[in-house]
């Protein structure tokens, strides 16, 4: 005979509200196999919890129901108060008095009723429990970050710190990413790389950190703690330990106008490079797409003048399998492109370019040396115009919210441009600004009343070209909407921040969640911001959402700080609220036939194939079997599976049935 407690809480005015909480303690009473029933006004409260303890061991309680707020907030904290108390964690049930009753109903007796009814399918499940226990899963205790820019490289850092093996990928030939593009840093206006270059040196010589740049992950097999991943690595077509990073091959490569991606197009590079001269590791590339040789099979001038004789025209991408206990996406973000914009000339427009772009025009290790100068005929611009919002919370560019970054990165480039050029006028058309961070508002004020930037509420409505100057049609909409006209040098889209490209396809390969936009998705927004719904894999910076630098950098020491946290332990213990397939006495017993239907319909490939043999080792039958430290609880394979030979621990079809008849 089962011993039931069950234990009301009022929730302040949450529950009690709405709730008779006094009435239905007294009702619950009367429900089958209660042997005990309390209210309280914070049962998530050290008294509240300290009671239901007591109550446990003076009652001799097997089973526990907590009638509450919301499970996914709680149910950790009363089972673990269950299980100090003596009874097995999983033998306390709650039912979500919150937002299945108080928060959805008016005050009233059918209310108070519904709340009772909960508690009593409740109750009905706690009979129909079984004592589980967690799952203990080894930990290889090596991480891997996918990403190597700021973010990534301050996860690396700090797991590497903390005493633990760090890979760290990168899909281009140096770490760095967008960081080491800027010339200055809002709000302090201090030089990024002064910030960047100790870091990424540090992290290359850190004895913990191996860097695999120009390497991309191919495939990921495991579980937490447990994972196999495959990366492949590029083929620089030249042998990295032979190499001094001297530069001879690049100064005498022929080829010598080929479009340079760090620079965003606005210069040329060689067809053997290094992406910019603080680059790690500082050993550079062949471009397979661009080098003579590879086109027309001749030239090899690199190969002649390389003094090491490092030059390897006939090396092979190498796929390298590694084990990893935790893996943290790091991967970053991309701009929108300019010819995305048909009311701006579709990119055309030589003199129209994005917030990347200009910071290359005023980095001095750009193509322009840090002066500015425009594209189309390297004059330096008189007026320029810096228009925010360019594609951000625009539902017809796709782009319905706000890239975070836009407002601050935009007075940045005019009062850099100011600096630059102090006869300049620069003008900023914007929506409205949204500048939260420490700091932030003030630096806004002080481009507007220092560096006498000046401000235009209203959207852009059109940009032409007419006699060597940009025409930028606008309005005013502090004034009334009236018009406005100026004939710019030089025009600057803060466009919008969107997800790199194939994240799709490398979320679809770690098995984790994306949102409609290609960000990767967190396991909670507040709870479990750095997590993902895939145990062991963790987020950093804007692969998850656009984000500024000081945010990335504290989100990627909370990414870090879980890594070290799963590393602490030889053995992970984990929820063991896991799918199950049937056995009974022996596995041939089993209601299982084999179809193997479930395994294409799980998301997290934790479904096996399992050979059953006889005594003689012939095969006599193939089974499936749920790997428990893959496997999510998710319990697609329970609706999936024709013969009703799975079932998902602590929500068995008997429970659920069980719970079904009590109403």
């Amino acid at each position: 005979m089962s011993r039931i407690g069950v234990f009301t809480c009022h929730c302040g005015e949450n529950i009690g509200a709405t709730v008779d909480c006094v009435k239905v303690a007294e009702m619950c009473k009367d429900i089958p196999g209660v042997v005990h029933s309390v209210e309280y006004k914070y049962m998530c409260s050290d008294p509240g919890q300290r009671q239901m303890q007591e109550a446990i061991k003076e009652h001799q309680l097997d089973g526990v129901v907590v009638a509450a707020c919301s499970p996914r907030m709680h149910e950790p904290t009363f089972r673990r108060a269950a299980g100090d108390a003596g009874i097995n964690p999983y033998m306390c049930e709650m039912a979500n008095l919150r937002e299945h009753c108080s928060w959805v109903h008016e005050k009233g007796d059918a209310t108070t009723q519904k709340a009772a009814d909960l508690i009593r399918v409740l109750v009905e499940k706690v009979k129909h429990n079984e004592p589980l226990h967690p799952i203990k899963v080894p930990v290889t205790r090596t991480a891997m970050v996918i990403g190597g820019g700021v973010g990534g490289i301050q996860v690396a850092l700090d797991i590497a710190n903390g005493g633990h093996k760090v890979v760290l990928v990168e899909k281009s030939p140096s770490i760095g990413g967008h960081m080491s593009q800027l010339s200055e840093t809002f709000p302090t206006l201090d030089c990024s790389q002064c910030i960047l270059t100790p870091r990424m040196v540090e992290a290359a010589q850190h004895p913990n950190i191996t860097l695999m740049t120009y390497s991309e992950v191919e495939k990921v097999d495991g579980f937490i703690g447990n994972f196999k991943v495959t990366v492949r690595k590029k083929a620089r077509k030249l042998d990295e330990k032979l190499c001094t990073g001297c530069g001879l091959c690049i100064q005498k490569c022929p080829n010598k106008k080929i479009s340079d991606e760090f620079n965003e197009g606005l210069g040329t590079r060689t067809a053997i490079y290094v992406p910019f001269p603080q680059a790690v590791p500082n050993k550079p590339v062949i471009d397979l797409q661009n080098c003579t040789y590879y086109k027309t099979g001749k030239c090899k001038v690199c190969e002649k003048m390389c003094p090491t004789n490092a030059i390897r025209f006939d090396q092979e991408d190498e796929l390298v399998t590694l084990d990893i206990g935790a893996i943290v996406l790091a991967t970053g973000f991309k701009l929108m492109k300019t010819d995305a914009f048909p009311e701006y000339g579709y990119g055309k427009h030589k003199d129209i370019i994005d917030g990347m772009q200009f910071e290359r025009l005023a980095s001095a290790s750009g193509p322009t040396s840090g002066v500015m100068k425009r594209p189309s005929d390297g004059k330096e611009p008189e007026t320029v115009v810096f228009i925010a919002c360019s594609g951000s919370r625009d539902r017809a560019k796709g782009v319905p919210y706000c890239s975070k970054i836009c407002c601050m990165y935009t007075a940045k480039h005019a009062m850099l441009y100011k600096h630059k050029v102090h006869s300049g006028k620069a003008y900023v058309f914007y929506m409205d600004i949204r500048a939260a961070g420490k700091d932030y508002d003030e630096f806004v004020r002080r481009a507007i009343e220092e560096d006498e930037v000046k401000y235009i509420r209203g959207r852009v409505s059109k940009i032409y070209e007419e006699d060597g100057k940009l025409i930028v049609m606008g309005a005013d909409t502090l004034m009334g909407g009236e018009p406005v006209v100026i004939k710019a040098d030089m025009v600057v889209l803060a466009t919008a921040v969107q997800s790199n490209d194939r994240s799709e396809e490398l979320a679809q390969t770690l098995h984790v969640s994306y949102d409609s936009y290609g960000f990767f998705a967190e396991a909670h927004p507040k709870l479990r911001p750095v997590e993902t719904n895939t145990a062991g894999i963790f987020l950093a910076g804007a692969c998850q959402a656009p984000r500024d630098i000081p945010e990335t950098v504290a989100q990627a020491s909370g990414a870090a700080a879980k890594v070290v946290g799963l590393f602490s332990n030889d053995e992970l213990t984990r929820e063991p609220i896991v799918a199950v397939v049937n056995r009974q006495a022996a596995p041939v017993y089993s209601t299982c036939v084999g179809c193997f239907l479930c395994q294409g319909a799980c998301p997290y490939q934790a479904i096996e194939q399992e050979e059953i043999k006889a005594r003689s080792g012939e095969v006599i039958m193939t089974l499936a079997r749920i790997n428990p430290g893959l496997c999510q609880g998710c319990g697609t394979c329970v609706a999936t599976c024709r013969t009703k030979a799975i079932d998902l621990q602590g929500f068995s079809n008997e429970q659920i049935y069980a719970e079904l008849m009590t109403l």
